[in-house]
């Protein structure tokens, strides 16, 4: 995958995150920005995580998808209990 979809793909997952937080959306576009594309994604992730976030069942494959190319394999594991609905 080229950078350029990588960064297309996080921001579209982050522009539908259950973040409310400005601050993080800021974080992660400027990762994105420095083309830290794998910390980016893990930024986004773990706030979301550790913030007990719910997420959608289609949200969190395309976070399973996306954690093949970037790691981070573990924590989107246990980001499986944030699913409902």
């Amino acid at each position: 995958m080229e950078a350029a979809e990588y960064a297309a793909k996080i921001e579209e997952l982050l522009e539908e995150s259950p973040i409310a937080a400005p601050s993080v959306a800021v974080d992660v576009r400027d990762l994105l920005a420095a083309g830290e594309f794998a910390l980016a994604f893990d930024t986004m992730c773990s706030w979301i995580y550790e913030d007990e976030l719910s997420i959608s069942e289609e949200y969190y494959e395309r976070l399973v998808r996306l954690s093949e190319d970037l790691g981070s394999r573990d924590l989107i594991t246990r980001m499986r209990e944030l699913v409902t609905g």
